[in-house]
């Protein structure tokens, strides 16, 4: 087990027994980089149980999968190896592991994120700041894996500018999915911004046009709302132009959309302003060890914040009939 947590998204050294409290050992086999199916096979000893499972940095491919006592499950996900370690952790009270299988699975699709901090793989000392990408792996199935190459900070701009999107490029496959959520950091006012309806857009059309031109399928996903209330209890809309902006690019183009900006409107108002705040980073001084002076935080979700988010673009996708991603979902 590593000896500290890590605080830097780019060293990508966060193993996935880091983002368990207490953390936990973590199983590290070295393999090929690409895709694979992952089957765990596990037992319940003592009443109702449950098992969850991280892989990689943190991402959640079982939540609490149930299992009663004497009986046997095998659970499967799909899991993308960049570096030639595939690394799992899990827990559950009254469950026994049995099994870890692993089979290379070079042809199966990929699910690409490009995005900012509310998307990206959280380090562990952060932890339980986790991006969304983090969380959507508990609604696919085995049938697709996740690549998330997004990064906190960045813009639809800049994303490109640090050739982050080259490298999406040199790995995409026909087949595999692109989906693109940024805005958040487009609305700042220095070298990442973009004016929504002219530089937003044509950068957010380059990410379209590359994944078609190699056989993917493009989704655009608008940013959610922060955690800010009016008086009379409705979200207050930061963001301006930019939703509306994408929303009008995907129609222009007949891309695939997801509104998750009214989504988690949606969400955020039917649980109102003080229960809203389990979603987001707000946490206690010394509750969690990495964040000893504690945070609150009305824009970065806690984890079950980003599976609450992850479940939205779960339920779009679904709306939506997304191409390779809707026969996917769990």
């Amino acid at each position: 087990m590593p000896p500290a947590f890590s605080r830097y998204e780019e060293l990508m050294d966060s193993w996935p027994g880091d983002y368990f409290v207490p953390m936990r050992p973590s199983f590290l086999v070295n393999v090929p980089k690409g895709n694979y199916v992952v089957a765990v096979s596990f037992t319940g000893v003592e009443g109702a149980a449950a098992l969850t499972v991280k892989e990689g940095r943190g991402r959640i491919v079982l939540d609490h999968a149930p299992v009663r006592a004497g009986e046997s499950v095998r659970g499967e996900f799909a899991m993308h190896v960049c570096d030639g370690q595939l690394k799992l952790a899990w827990v559950g009270e009254g469950v026994r592991v049995d099994a870890v299988e692993i089979t290379h699975a070079p042809m199966l699709p990929t699910l690409f994120l490009a995005g900012d901090s509310t998307v990206t793989d959280q380090p562990s000392a952060g932890y339980p700041y986790t991006g969304w990408g983090q969380a959507i792996g508990k609604f696919l199935n085995a049938g697709i894996a996740v690549d998330n190459h997004a990064r906190s900070g960045r813009s639809s701009k800049s994303f490109i500018a640090e050739d982050r999107l080259n490298r999406v490029w040199k790995l995409i496959k026909p087949g595999d999915v692109l989906v693109v959520q940024f805005g958040h950091n487009d609305e700042k006012d220095d070298e990442r911004g973009t004016e929504a309806f002219s530089t937003y857009k044509e950068h957010l059309t380059r990410y379209i046009e590359g994944a078609r031109e190699r056989g993917a399928v493009p989704v655009l996903v608008s940013a959610m709302q922060r955690r800010f209330f009016e008086e009379d209890g409705t979200v207050k809309d930061t963001h301006g132009d930019y939703i509306p902006a994408m929303e009008e690019l995907a129609r222009e183009l007949e891309v695939p959309y997801i509104n998750l900006a009214a989504k988690s409107r949606a969400l955020l108002e039917r649980m109102g302003d003080e229960p809203s705040k389990a979603l987001f980073m707000w946490t206690a001084p010394g509750e969690y060890a990495g964040l000893p002076e504690g945070t609150t935080d009305n824009t970065h979700f806690s984890e079950q914040g980003a599976l609450a988010i992850a479940a939205l673009v779960a339920e779009g996708i679904r709306e939506q009939d997304i191409p390779v991603l809707s026969a996917c979902l769990r």
